[in-house]
């Protein structure tokens, strides 16, 4: 098992969970995910999320913004879905 402590800490988007700042990442090794050890902006509860739920937040000057993207599979549609709200 390995943790890597991020820095700078990443915002992110745990799929289940919100917006959050994620600090670490817990590698477990060949046969599993990554862990993202994130911290979530509304609560300040921190969880440990899958790779498979987690997404870097939006980036403007990066050129990630899931708002303007129509595919069924950006984020602000799956926050959405999560919720109820679709």
């Amino acid at each position: 098992m390995a943790f890597t402590q991020l820095d700078p800490p990443l915002p992110v988007v745990a799929l289940e969970k919100g917006k959050g700042i994620a600090h670490g990442v817990i590698d477990y090794g060949y046969e599993h995910s990554l862990i993202w050890v994130t911290a979530i902006d509304a609560t300040g509860e921190v969880w440990c999320v899958p790779n498979s739920k987690i997404r870097m937040q939006t980036n403007w000057t990066g050129g990630r913004n899931p708002a303007s993207d129509p595919s069924p599979g950006n984020i602000e549609n799956a926050i959405e879905w999560l919720e109820g709200r679709r």
